[in-house]
This record gives C-alpha cells, sequence and structure tokens, in this order.
C-alpha cells in the first residue's frame, strides 16, 4: 500500500490514516517522495515546507494513538499558491522583492484546511504577482510546465497547484479564481477545480499592511480547491465553506441548499458571445451534455449568455481604474517582460472618471441582475472553461494579438466572476494528447448543483490523472 499512497484520493487517505491503517508520516512521506520525483520536471512547488509538515503529521499521529477524534482530511497533504498566506512561510507572489515577506498567520482558507487535518506541504508558483499573465512563469521561480506537453502552458494564474495536483504530489491545491485563474489551469492539467460564490469562503487578500483592496479585487478574487476527482472538490467545499470573523464579507449560508423540485434544467452555451470556439472544446460540450442528459438533467442549448460582451468591457473598465493608481510602483516589481501583460491592458483601457466609475458599479450591479435572471430559468449552465486547447507558453504577452486571444478564450471564465456565480472545472478527457474539460455554473450560493452535475459528468467521461511528466500520460500504473 506504502507505494500507491499518493495516487489514493484525498478522502481515501484521510479515511486510511483515521482508521490507523498508515500513519500520517508514512502518507506525508510518500508524497515527498513523489515531489522529489516530478517536480524537478515541472517547477511547480517552489517552497517544500518539509520539516513543518512532517512535525504536523507526527502530531496527527499521536492524536489518533491517544484516541483523540481526527478531521475529514486527516493527514492530507495540499499545496498553497505563493500569493496566500501560510503562517512562518513568506508569501513570494513569486517576485525576489518579497521573498523574505513572512506570514504572521494562515489566510483563512489555509486555517480551514489545517483546522480539518490538512497539512500544507507547499507553496507553489504563480505568474510574478499574479499579474504578469495567465503562463505561471515568475521572476522568482521561473517557468511552470505542462505535465501533459512542456510546450503547452499549465495556465494560471493557480498553474502550480494545478500541476501539483495533477502530477501527484497533492491530492488538493488551494488557489484562487478572479476571472479563470483556477478553472484554466484545472482544464489545462486534466484536473477538477472550483470557484465558488462571492462570499461562500472567507479571505484575506491583503498583501502588505492592514489597508484592504479596493471593491473589484474585493468582489472578484475568491480561493478555491484543485483537486483529481469532483469528490475531493466536494469535500474540500465542505471543509471551505463558512464564517470567519476576519472576513465580513462570508456569508452563513448551508453549503447544501433544498432540493429542486422535477428535472434541473441545464442551459448550454458552447460558444458564448459567438467569437469562436475550437472543435476539440465544442466536442467536449458536447460530451459533457449528453452525459448530463443520461443522468436526467434537462439539457437545453440557448442562444447565448446574458450580456458578455458589456460585462467583458465593465470589468476591464472597473478593474483598470482600480489599478491605475498603484500600476507604477507594480511595475517596477514586475521585472523584465513581466509588465508586457498588464501594460496592454493600461493602453487599450483607459481608466474611468469618477462619473464613469459610479455609472459603471450600476451597470454590474445590472448585469448581476440579468444573470440572476437566467440562472432562476435554468439553474445550471454548461459551456467551456477556454475556448481552445492549452496554448503555447505567454501568448498572453507576447503582442496585442495574442493578448486578446487569450483574453477571448477564457470569456465565460471572465464573466462569471464577474456576477459573482459558482463554477466547477471538470475533465472531459483527453483530445490530440491533452487534456479537455468544461464548466458547469450554477445560482449563486448553490455550488451543490454544480458538484452534483459535475461528478455526473465526471461518473461518465472518467478521470484524466494523475499523471507522469516524462510520458504525458495517465500515472496510475507509474
Amino acid at each position: 500500500m506504502q507505494d500507491a499512497l499518493w495516487k489514493m484520493s484525498a478522502a481515501a487517505q484521510a479515511e486510511a490514516v483515521r482508521g490507523g491503517e498508515v500513519s500520517a508520516v508514512e502518507l506525508l512521506d510518500s508524497h515527498l517522495a513523489r515531489i522529489g520525483e516530478v517536480n524537478p520536471l515541472v517547477n511547480a512547488v517552489t517552497q517544500l515546507m518539509a520539516e513543518r509538515a512532517r512535525a504536523e503529521a507526527e502530531r496527527t499521529d499521536r492524536r489518533r494513538a491517544a484516541g483523540g477524534a481526527l478531521g475529514p482530511l486527516a493527514g492530507v497533504p495540499f499545496t498553497v499558491k505563493e500569493s496566500t498566506p501560510v503562517e512562518g512561510v513568506a508569501t513570494t507572489f513569486g517576485t525576489p522583492r518579497f521573498r523574505d515577506l513572512v506570514a504572521r498567520a494562515d489566510a483563512p482558507p489555509v486555517a480551514r484546511l489545517r483546522a480539518a487535518g490538512g497539512i500544507p506541504v507547499g507553496h507553489t508558483n504563480v505568474p510574478t504577482l499574479i499579474l504578469a499573465g495567465m503562463h505561471t512563469r515568475s521572476e522568482l521561480f521561473g517557468d511552470t510546465l505542462n505535465p501533459w506537453d512542456a510546450g503547452r502552458t499549465p495556465g494560471g494564474s493557480s498553474g502550480g497547484d494545478a500541476v501539483a495536483v495533477a502530477t501527484g504530489m497533492a491530492p488538493l491545491g488551494l488557489g484562487n479564481d478572479s476571472g479563470g485563474s483556477v478553472r484554466i489551469p484545472a482544464q489545462f492539467c486534466g484536473v477538477a477545480g472550483l470557484k465558488p460564490t462571492t462570499g461562500r469562503f472567507p479571505a484575506d487578500h491583503r498583501v502588505l499592511g492592514p489597508d484592504d483592496p479596493g471593491p473589484a479585487s474585493q468582489m472578484l478574487v475568491t480561493d478555491g480547491p484543485l483537486a483529481r476527482s469532483v469528490g475531493d472538490l466536494r469535500l474540500a467545499y465542505e471543509v471551505l465553506a463558512g464564517t470567519d470573523p476576519r472576513d465580513p464579507r462570508a456569508v452563513p449560508v448551508p453549503p447544501y441548499g433544498e432540493p429542486l423540485g422535477g428535472r434541473i434544467k441545464v442551459a448550454v452555451v458552447t460558444d458564448p458571445g459567438g467569437h469562436g470556439v475550437h472543435p476539440s472544446v465544442r466536442a467536449a460540450v458536447a460530451a459533457a451534455a449528453d452525459a448530463l442528459g443520461d443522468a436526467g438533467y434537462d439539457v437545453r442549448e440557448v442562444a447565448d449568455v446574458p450580456r458578455l460582451d458589456e460585462a467583458l468591457d465593465a470589468y476591464g473598465r472597473i478593474t483598470v481604474t482600480e489599478f491605475a493608481p498603484s500600476w507604477p510602483a507594480v511595475r517596477a516589481l514586475l521585472g523584465k517582460g513581466g509588465d508586457r501583460y498588464i501594460a496592454m491592458a493600461m493602453e487599450k483601457t483607459p481608466p474611468a472618471t469618477a462619473a464613469e466609475l459610479v455609472s459603471l458599479m450600476g451597470t454590474w450591479l445590472n448585469i448581476r441582475r440579468s444573470w440572476a435572471g437566467f440562472l432562476d430559468e435554468y439553474p445550471l449552465l454548461l459551456g467551456p472553461v477556454f475556448t481552445e486547447p492549452p496554448v503555447e507558453p505567454g501568448l498572453e504577452s507576447r503582442d496585442r494579438a495574442g493578448r486578446d486571444r487569450v483574453a477571448s478564450g477564457m470569456r465565460l471564465c471572465t464573466v462569471t466572476s464577474f456576477v459573482g456565480v459558482p463554477a466547477v472545472a471538470v475533465p472531459t478527457g483527453p483530445a490530440d494528447g491533452l487534456p479537455c474539460g468544461v464548466q458547469v455554473v450554477g445560482r449563486a450560493f448553490r455550488e451543490d448543483l454544480c458538484l452534483d452535475a459535475a461528478q455526473a459528468i465526471e461518473d461518465r467521461l472518467g478521470v484524466l490523472t494523475p499523471v507522469d511528466p516524462r510520458t504525458g500520460t495517465a500515472g496510475r500504473g507509474a
């Protein structure tokens, strides 16, 4: 059993530790060995917390030996994005300037995972300051490689966690998403990812000092887990949901809502906005739609999602306006070439005036209202995560055409972050040797409906990972 520990699901790992079949130390050592084997090939884990993790695993084993109760993630290792604080470890954001920015406390989602028995095993790579682009390349740690094909990006900005989970270095990763940063790397690496409703998970996204960011950063960024299976994603969701006094935005809504009567209607939008979609992605959406139909859902093709282009424009104007005052200082931190992605956005979209910003905030609410009406009729929406297969690393920073292509590809992720609704990315199978997937979007605070539908897709289309980065093939027998 020892050799297979890292391949087990998070749920099975925790059950084995609780039942005394394996020790938490044995489980950790299996993952540390896997990290030592594959991380040099993909560069996903940036700061290994081996000794700290072993001390926590030993405490877990002592607690079990003494008859103490263990949590739902007992002994389960998890990775944490470089932008999310872990107590006593530097939160570098991938920039040399922050290499000594040691966290005084765990971020709320880290604390919740740890309280459930999970053990943080390492920080993972991000684009520099999570702003240098979609590709996971940081000035401090370099490039993270897609384990399926090193010539394709693993996505980002939670690309390090997606690669770590996909290759078996940890069964769970903790990323965050403000327009696809969990879901895109999930699709590109063949794992599942959850972007929760705004306010579902408590968080603290302050970087330096006590001051909070502006409204766009407050509303758009949500922490979310990545896992190799929907079942493990659900386990993490149940642990992460809830309130915390450190985050007044977190809403005390039960993690599971009332059952919906009859067959649940699913709206299918294969090409949001009509801007084009790759044939393999179109086929993935069709396969997922068939899977949901087979599971008893009422699956219906619809013309489009509400007000997509208007939402994308408002998202861009609001975020650029909020970001503009700090841009000179941030630009200096991004390193050579790291500023190109944001610079092109700043050149394309001028900051709004005060009057325009007030109007845009009203537009934001009005678009959310339109989506609430749409999801009242269709409790679930099925569509692409990214409208192409994984693209080459750095395409979004190469030139204007590359940036526009990537922005178009992630458009359904962007708009669903803008309206604050939950979404689960789930694999649908390989296409031309690369993973493909879809996302299931739901009503606010109905992550449970998204997870149920994603489970139905997974049950019929299968799980893609762990993958062996040496061969780019499923690594269950590695």
